[in-house]
């Protein structure tokens, strides 16, 4: 039997301890599944839902889910490590489908305790803790009613989530013990209205009839808002691509406290910066300069002043995103002198201090391109371009851990394309990892680095796909459109010169 595709991962996240108590833990998503492993050798630790499930793209089995589960749990799920602890929990009483493929955001808090998840086709935002060993401990699942396109935290803790209707939500990392709203339940019981305008003919009839309805309608708008605890922060009018929080010293040198903001980004090219919670309504100002989709926002912890944009246009864009003024330009692509332009579309922003001279420095992943392309983010606000780094895959995701750059690639696709697949599965390589050359900017592959060969050699989860030619397919589209879709927001231009939002 010819060998299976691996799924490459879509995310992948390093677990840092502050407390300095446990070792680091390297947690990763591929399909529709999490896997932790030991930072330090690659041994993996656990994977959540658990081993026995199916793994085949159309979902997987998970074991001991509750989707009704919005507040804290009863009992804390506890994920093992090993097959040969699952016991009666794999058994079809304790186990049901889930209704996603696809782990498309991955991040963790700050101090290291908590990680925080995004499972696509069911829009629910879950919480886990990750436990000395390794294994994943469920808290909670929180199904938003649109699906979020960027998850962060606030210096609280709290979770900031923008989802891609528009809105921006706050919520608490641990739900609270509060009931929920009945409002779902009394709407779902509602009795269906049997009349109808060929039954009713008098106006006062027709009249109550339309009241009915339009009471029906309000109601089953309701019940697409959340019913857990959480505070609608903002709104745009326009589509949602990502969102930032950051905070800055007090302008009042007497005050030790902090001023908060959230930046929010939209694909008709706006960036809004406005206040923290609680005064969020307000609008600081606005950071217009892009001339297509924003899709990335980048504030470094170490120059929060800076703000580091980039989209469908050629170049990134560096702020002073407090005033609202660009500081610089920085090209991604060498254009044709003629000819038409080439469209980029980038994918990721990732801010890192590396090496025994901690250089500052941006990681920057296009859509579809095999190659990470690093700048130093010099401290005036300009960016020097370094020698790109070559990847084996398209770039997916990024982390650094220890001055070790680590790169998730599509160990699936030709590098460089987002449809077509490569001829052969043999020798998937899901990660690869690069550093800094002391005192310059050129990169090199480790290539000893343990991590990375341990990963590598074990595999993820194979891709199943069906034995029809037109099913198979389906499934592959399916399946890329999970990787790539930024060019989806790209405004099209008709023949009369004029854009046109789809």
């Amino acid at each position: 039997m010819a060998e299976n595709f691996q799924h490459p991962f879509q995310c992948i996240q390093f677990i840092k301890k502050r407390n300095g108590e446990h070792r680091d833990v390297f947690v990763a998503s591929a399909g529709a599944k999490l896997f932790s492993y030991a930072a330090d050798s690659g041994r993996r630790l656990s994977v959540w839902p658990q081993d026995g499930a199916d793994n085949n793209i159309h979902g997987t089995n998970c074991a001991g889910s509750n989707p009704e589960t919005e507040g804290p749990p009863e009992k804390k799920r506890k994920v093992e490590p090993s097959s040969e602890k699952e016991g009666d929990a794999g058994t079809a009483a304790s186990k049901k489908s889930c209704t996603w493929t696809n782990i498309p955001i991955l991040t963790s808090t700050p101090d290291g305790e908590y990680l925080v998840a995004l499972t696509g086709e069911d829009k629910c935002i879950r919480v886990f803790q990750i436990e000395e060993d390794g294994s994943f401990v469920h808290l909670s699942e929180r199904p938003m009613p649109k699906r979020p396109c960027a998850i962060t935290f606030m210096e609280d803790n709290d979770i900031l989530t923008g989802d891609k209707f528009g809105d921006v939500y706050s919520m608490p990392l641990i739900p609270s013990a509060e009931p929920r709203s009945t409002m779902k339940t009394l709407a779902q019981r509602s009795t269906p209205i049997a009349a109808t305008n060929l039954t009713v003919h008098t106006q006062r009839n027709l009249k109550s009839l339309e009241m009915q309805k339009n009471m029906q309608n309000k109601q089953k708008k309701e019940v697409d808002k959340p019913v857990f605890d959480h505070d609608l922060l903002l709104g745009h009018v326009s589509l949602l691509t990502d969102v930032v929080f950051a905070s800055l010293p007090s302008p009042d040198p007497s005050s030790t406290k902090r001023r908060t903001y959230i930046l929010s980004a939209d694909k008709d090219e706006h960036i809004r910066v406005s206040r923290g919670p609680p005064q969020a309504h307000v609008i600081e100002n606005h950071c217009f300069g892009h001339t297509a989709f924003v899709s990335k926002l980048c504030i470094p912890e170490w120059a929060p002043e800076y703000l580091v944009s980039g989209g469908g246009d050629p170049h990134l864009i560096v702020w002073n995103w407090t005033a609202g003024q660009v500081l610089h330009t920085v090209p991604l692509v060498e254009q044709p002198a003629e000819g038409e332009a080439k469209k980029v579309a980038v994918h990721g922003i990732w801010a890192a201090t590396l090496g025994a001279d901690s250089r500052r420095v941006i990681l920057v992943a296009l859509e579809g391109n095999p190659a990470l392309l690093p700048f130093t983010l010099e401290p005036n606000g300009s960016m020097t371009a370094h020698t790109s780094i070559k990847t084996s895959g398209n770039v997916l995701d990024v982390q650094v851990h220890k001055d070790i750059v680590v790169v998730s690639v599509d160990c699936i696709r030709t590098p460089g394309s987002m449809q077509e697949w490569r001829s052969s599965p043999i020798a998937s390589i899901t990660l690869e990892a690069f550093q800094l050359k002391q005192g310059t900017t050129e990169w090199e592959a480790v290539t000893d680095y343990q991590l990375v060969t341990t990963v590598n050699a074990t595999g993820t989860l194979p891709v199943i796909l069906a034995d029809g030619v037109e099913e198979k397919e389906k499934e592959k589209k399916a399946l890329n459109d999970v990787f790539y879709g930024l060019e989806h927001l790209r405004k099209q231009t008709s023949w009369e010169g004029e854009a046109t939002v789809f």
